[in-house]
């Protein structure tokens, strides 16, 4: 198919938009509403062009043969720069038009805005009701990101556009405030919002007082996917392996002591293995569900109330790495409990409300997300890119591949049926992989023989993908869910833009530092053989069952 694109001919591919065709030959068209994972709506009309005379969006019009396409006439340039006026009215002029601030901020640089024209009628809300995610209505552009992330991304169906007029807002159901309804605070919509409308509670400048209490010994433990996706917040490409310059920022910054959360991923596989191999000799309940995701845990508790049975008891890591915390490494070193403070670097908005919940009896004081971290160390003018690494503090420090892998989504199935499998078999197997449930598709599953019985395991990402996990769930004994796409190296706190391409370059590097480590079961961790030895007894002891297992509780379903 021949089309004409700023008086070339060029050759497309039948059902390709306008934008995919402008995009792979480099020509640069700004676009607000559209997102590479969700479906083009054309809402925001920047990324106008003209067609055989007349005005589209690009982002939602299929190529047609004899298509005469304008990316830069002057009409399409005083088309994008009005529409962009007008959508800056109803964003509060807080950014003043600073470039970098947000992409629309850039997009209004890029065509020559300077002043801001219209203002915004009326003085809007914010919803700060819960301790995840900042709703400001000022700041809101109304380009419907948010809402397609939550209601066909997702499928949970949260929030949506209503009213009209200056009167449309993003809201909850009956305009609720979003710590009212059954938001798993995935984040999911934070992460697609282009201007900060959506974005999480804000921690860095009450760990900036932590730091400065001479009286507090501020400790600091860092998920598994943060070594993958950090490096984006300082220019460094998706994908970039920075766990040791990590490390050395937090020491830089001051904090006293810096931990590794996979330690506490390991801690989970030890009880989690047990667990499993428990049910098989118990003949269940099947399937036994494992996460690492408090979004999950918390659409279950809201919707699938039927699921508390089937799900492991087993605290995630960083809730156990911070019991560990504050009993076995503040005995260990002599420290009262009352003066430590732990701090969670986690790639989840979800994490700060898990925290808060009273079930789990949380001794993580501060979760701060990647985009806050990295944040933090800009405060403390830390160059990522040029400092040299350092290594975790070793008490609660040293981990594994399996470890390291719950940042991928299968990755916490993978370490648990590494350890599972050894500890039924009573024997070690060099080279134990589960490539099958590594990667992007939605669902995932394979099978192995335990003590001669075949198990049958599945993998889920993304709020879709559970939904249709859970209509076939009979079907296998073990299954992991992960409520975002990719699992937490797509999480909401994660760096912003996150596409499946940059998801894809997060993945291996996961995947290649559980290549490079030399202990790649979580049962071979020495830390972790350790701490059991010397104060938890053994994995489901009493003592372990008291501090590193948890409950479930009911929630209304909106």
């Amino acid at each position: 198919m021949q089309v004409k694109i700023d008086s070339k001919k060029i050759e497309c591919k039948k059902g390709e938009t306008i934008l995919e065709v402008l995009k792979k030959r480099g020509i640069e068209v700004p676009t607000l509403c559209f997102h590479p994972d969700l479906k083009p709506i054309g809402r925001c009309r920047i990324c106008l062009v003209e067609v055989n005379g007349r005005l589209v969006t690009s982002c939602d019009t299929i190529i047609r043969p004899g298509m005469n396409i304008l990316t830069g006439s002057k009409r399409v340039l005083d088309a994008r720069k009005l529409n962009t006026e007008l959508i800056l009215g109803h964003h509060v002029n807080e950014c003043s038009l600073e470039p970098d601030k947000h992409d629309l901020c850039n997009i209004a640089k890029n065509l020559g805005l300077t002043t801001i024209r219209f203002k915004q009628l009326m003085e809007k809300t914010i919803d700060k009701s819960n301790s995840c995610l900042v709703i400001d209505h000022n700041k809101c552009i109304l380009c419907g990101r948010c809402v397609q992330a939550c209601q066909i991304m997702q499928e949970f169906f949260v929030i949506d556009l209503v009213n009209r007029g200056v009167f449309t807002k993003v809201t909850p159901i009956f305009e609720s405030p979003l710590g009212k309804v059954s938001c798993t605070y995935c984040g999911q919509c934070s992460l697609t919002c282009p201007v900060g409308a959506i974005k999480e509670k804000d921690d860095t400048l009450a760990i900036v007082r932590a730091l400065k209490d001479k009286k507090k010994h501020v400790v600091v433990q860092v998920a598994p996917s943060i070594r993958a996706s950090i490096g984006e917040e300082f220019d460094m490409p998706p994908g970039s392996l920075v766990t040791g310059k990590v490390v050395a920022a937090l020491k830089k910054i001051g904090f006293d002591r810096v931990f590794d959360t996979d330690l506490g991923a390991d801690m989970t596989i030890m009880e989690e293995a047990s667990e499993f191999i428990e049910r098989l000799k118990k003949g269940g309940p099947f399937p036994m569900i494992t996460t690492c995701c408090p979004a999950w845990i918390k659409y279950m508790e809201h919707h699938e109330h039927g699921l508390f049975p089937n799900m492991s008891s087993c605290k995630s890591p960083h809730e156990m790495l911070g019991i560990l915390a504050k009993t076995y490494y503040a005995k260990k070193k002599n420290i009262p409990r009352s003066r430590i403070v732990v701090v969670s670097i986690m790639p989840c908005t979800a994490k700060k409300f898990e925290r808060s919940r009273p079930e789990l009896r949380s001794e993580v004081d501060y979760v701060l997300t990647t985009r806050e971290a990295a944040k933090l160390m800009k405060m403390f003018n830390i160059d990522l890119r040029n400092i040299p690494d350092r290594n975790f503090d070793p008490t609660l420090g040293i981990s594994t591949g399996a470890g390291v892998m719950f940042g991928a989504t299968g990755g916490v199935m993978e370490a648990a049926l590494r350890t599972a499998y050894e500890f039924a078999a009573q024997k070690s197997v060099p080279k134990l992989e589960f490539k099958e449930i590594r990667g992007m598709n939605g669902i995932k599953e394979g099978s192995i023989k335990i003590n001669n019985k075949k198990i049958k395991f599945a993998v889920a990402h993304g709020g879709k993908n559970i939904r249709k996990l859970l209509e076939r769930k009979e079907k296998y004994h073990f299954i992991e869910m992960m409520a975002c796409k990719g699992g937490c190296i797509g999480g909401g706190g994660q760096p912003i833009p996150t596409t499946k391409e940059i998801l894809k370059k997060r993945m291996g590097a996961i995947y290649q530092q559980d290549k490079n480590l030399l202990f790649r079961k979580s049962h071979e961790n020495p830390v972790a053989k350790k701490i059991y030895k010397e104060f938890l007894d053994k994995p489901l002891s009493k003592k372990a069952e008291k501090l590193l297992h948890t409950k479930y509780r009911k929630r209304s379903e909106f």
